[in-house]
């Protein structure tokens, strides 16, 4: 049916950019509703951002709101969350997620059906 795969990940310099790519396999990805999260060592897995599949609205983390862009393309079955003036508290692994339904609480980890594989994000100072 469908499966995340996760791009791109990277090394950057604080105040720096880095674009992540979630390229998804099956053909109904472009009706799903998908987010990032991430998780730095030590924390718990937290919510990054997240899109409708129409890419009609987005969601953003209090923390990132402001520097982070979510966006899709659908015709590539592809998700991008566009990461500006990064900080080192960004430094984390990020994955992508997707959930078949909207979920009711965009945050919340349960609600997404499929995970893709991590990428290291660091933020050096």
């Amino acid at each position: 049916e469908g499966s995340c795969r996760r791009l791109e990940g990277g090394l950057v310099q604080a105040g720096g950019s880095l674009r992540l790519s979630c390229a998804a396999s099956g053909r109904t990805f472009g009706r799903w509703f998908t987010g990032w999260f991430r998780q730095a060592p030590g924390k718990e897995r937290e919510f990054v951002a997240s899109i409708k599949w129409n890419g009609g609205r987005t969601w953003y983390a209090d923390s990132v709101k402001g520097r982070f862009t979510i966006y899709r393309d659908n015709a590539k079955n592809t998700v991008y969350l566009q990461m500006d003036y990064l900080k080192r508290e960004d430094t984390a692994v990020y994955t992508c997620a997707a959930a078949r339904r909207d979920p009711r609480l965009v945050w919340r980890t349960d609600e997404y059906d499929y995970w893709g594989h991590g990428t290291q994000v660091t933020v050096s100072s």
